[in-house]
């Protein structure tokens, strides 16, 4: 019988069988920000441990930074500058690769580890945040972990890992206009659950995945853990040895044709048997918004919200959303006025999303009374951005254009929209209080977030792309 991918990079990672539920793994990279990793290395090093191979270990200030311009170490976040001079000097005595608030290098970790080139197809990574995920669009085998797990990590190199069931979901197809791989993960969630995924290691495939860009697939994979996937991860193919060439801790010389050769053997075989498969066909997606409070309540731009149903518990939890969200089940959700939008994350980021809101945006204007904040996942896209002239694009459209970091994906006592307010946001999450207290925070692809923006109400990208101007009576 063949392997699956998920199978092929494990059995090259096992350092040990422990008995047939769990396996000692290898770990090449791992990853810390400073919400997390200050704590990690401050606890191995009371213990008296040092780090494996310091080489091997980056972090970055992310999650608790400060987006504006000009920032420093002082922030919103109560607390927030101890964190950060905490990590900055934990990562100093362990000798690890920092990526302080003014480097060049600084970003989201799950932006800056693809960029860098320390994400690499075939490996294992590790991060104390749950959306590392995002690099399975590498075919790198990512995970979250947790503080305790990421010291261990630190001092032996290894992580104890459950065997998971394996999952492939196949979107055969072609994508219509408009139609982004956010949208395809969303409808993923919306049809299977969020519990779809749990106990699984997800492999996506298909036509529609070889048709996306590679920081598609990040997308993709980024919100594998919503769908409480252990990860996901996609087969690194010639998009992605094209996407990794040359990046500062890519493979050079004779090391850059041996590790390709090995990446062109990841990828499920013919006869690979998976413990479950689920096909989507592609051209049926469209554009996707969040109505509720966690990413499964998420209906197509033209569906309409639905009523609680199933059984008394599950109707309780609808009617809990539609309370939150201020929403009437029956109601389209199209039409829907907003108060802010955001567009930014590990999700959403990265250069090509920005681009193609910069191209959707030229020669629109943000609607009255919107407050439009972009900011860029690292500081190489916003250099990139602004060398081909987008932040210009976004700021005369009415968008806020920040520093990189995380800002308001989720809220740790900083920044926020503020209660009440109706946030189209492309993060990852849509929790209640997901970006502050009582924030009502709908998820959606760029596009859609950017013609939202434009008409002032929830918008389906398709039809404000063409818009001449702005409905303002819908405000």
């Amino acid at each position: 019988m063949g392997k699956t991918l998920i199978e092929k990079i494990l059995s090259d990672h096992t350092a040990v069988e422990l008995d047939d539920r769990r396996r000692l793994i290898y770990v090449d990279r791992i990853f810390l920000h400073e919400r997390t990793g200050s704590i990690a290395l401050q606890s191995l090093h009371e213990s008296g441990r040092t780090v494996a191979r310091p080489k091997q270990v980056f972090c970055t200030m992310d999650h608790i930074v400060d987006t504006f311009p000009g920032r420093g170490d002082e922030t919103l976040m109560p607390s927030g500058t101890q964190f950060i001079r905490a990590t900055r000097e934990a990562a100093r005595q362990a000798g690890i690769t920092l990526f302080d608030v003014r480097d060049e290098k600084q970003g989201i970790a799950h932006v800056v580890a693809a960029e860098q080139g320390i994400a690499l197809p075939g490996l294992t990574m590790v991060c104390p945040d749950s959306h590392t995920c995002t690099l399975g669009g590498l075919g790198c085998l990512a995970w979250g972990i947790g503080s305790t797990e990421a010291e261990h990590a630190l001092a032996t190199r290894t992580l104890e890992l459950r065997t998971a069931k394996t999952m492939r979901v196949t979107f055969d197809g072609e994508l219509c206009p408009g139609v982004t791989a956010k949208d395809m993960i969303l409808h993923l969630i919306a049809h299977y659950g969020a519990n779809g995924g749990a106990g699984y290691v997800v492999e996506f495939a298909g036509s529609a995945i070889r048709a996306l860009e590679v920081e598609q697939r990040m997308t993709l994979c980024n919100m594998a853990v919503e769908f409480s996937a252990v990860t996901g991860l996609v087969a690194p193919d010639d998009k992605t040895i094209d996407y990794v060439r040359g990046r500062p801790y890519a493979p050079r010389g004779e090391q850059w044709k041996q590790a390709v050769n090995y990446w062109q053997t990841l990828r499920s075989d013919s006869d690979a048997v998976f413990d479950r498969e689920i096909r989507i066909n592609a051209r049926g997606i469209a554009p996707s918004v969040s109505w509720g409070i966690n990413p499964e309540q998420t209906i197509a731009i033209d569906e309409r919200i639905p009523s609680p149903d199933g059984g008394s518990e599950r109707q309780t939890y609808m009617q809990r959303a539609l309370d939150y969200m201020a929403l009437e089940a029956g109601a389209p959700l199209a039409g829907t006025p907003i108060d802010a939008v955001f567009i930014g994350s590990c999700t959403n980021s990265r250069l090509s999303d920005l681009r193609a809101v910069a191209a959707f945006l030229e020669g629109k204007k943000v609607a009255p009374g919107i407050d439009a904040v972009c900011v860029p996942g690292s500081t190489q896209v916003k250099r990139a951005a602004e060398a081909e002239g987008i932040h210009i694009i976004l700021k005369a459209a009415g968008f806020e254009w920040r520093e990189s970091g995380c800002s308001m994906c989720f809220y740790a006592g900083g920044e926020t929209f503020g209660a009440g307010k109706r946030v189209l946001s492309t993060t990852n999450r849509n929790f209640q209080n997901r970006q502050g207290p009582g924030v009502r925070t709908h998820i959606a692809s760029p596009l859609t977030v950017a013609a939202s923006a434009v008409a002032g109400v929830i918008s389906d990208p398709r039809e404000v792309s063409s818009m001449p101007a702005i409905r303002e009576n819908h405000r």
